[in-house]
């Protein structure tokens, strides 16, 4: 079961409200909704957390379990980022964006504002964004370079 922190947690973790025992506050640091119980507690386990600490963190509100729905998204970018060559994202994006507005620019002034917008992309993600637009505009074969840039 992976836990996630609740909003209550959350403000806890700010401003320290809840008084918490060494070892609950030692797990709880570490719950970030990707470790399941059995990992935080293999981490912690040195440290002398217990379950017991855990289910004081549910029970006060500051932890809860992980929906499945989140649990199977989770699982799901985990298995795709397995699959991918390894590269962060700002390495992506690096590598793709010269590309993106290269394949922009010559577009003329058909392809400004788009090709602004590609000046304008300051992540991989806002790149990624403006992908099927760059699609559209110069087409599959023109695209597939940056296309396996962005998803390889």
């Amino acid at each position: 079961m992976i836990i996630c922190k609740t909003l209550l947690g959350q403000r806890v973790m700010r401003d320290r409200s809840v008084v918490l025992t060494p070892h609950q506050r030692s797990v709880f640091i570490l719950v970030d909704g990707k470790r399941s119980i059995a990992e935080l507690l293999a981490a912690t386990k040195a440290g002398g957390v217990t379950r017991a600490d855990i289910d004081a963190l549910v029970e006060l509100g500051l932890v809860a379990e992980l929906s499945k729905a989140a649990a199977m998204a989770l699982s799901n970018a985990k298995k795709l980022e397995a699959k991918r060559s390894g590269r962060s994202l700002m390495e992506r994006y690096d590598r793709a964006q010269p590309v993106a507005e290269m394949l922009t620019a010559n577009l003329g002034l058909r392809g400004r504002n788009l090709n602004f917008a590609v000046a304008n992309a300051m992540t991989y993600m806002d790149l990624l964004a403006l992908a099927p637009r760059i699609r559209e505009a110069v087409g599959e074969k023109d695209f597939a370079m940056l296309d396996q840039l962005l998803n390889d």
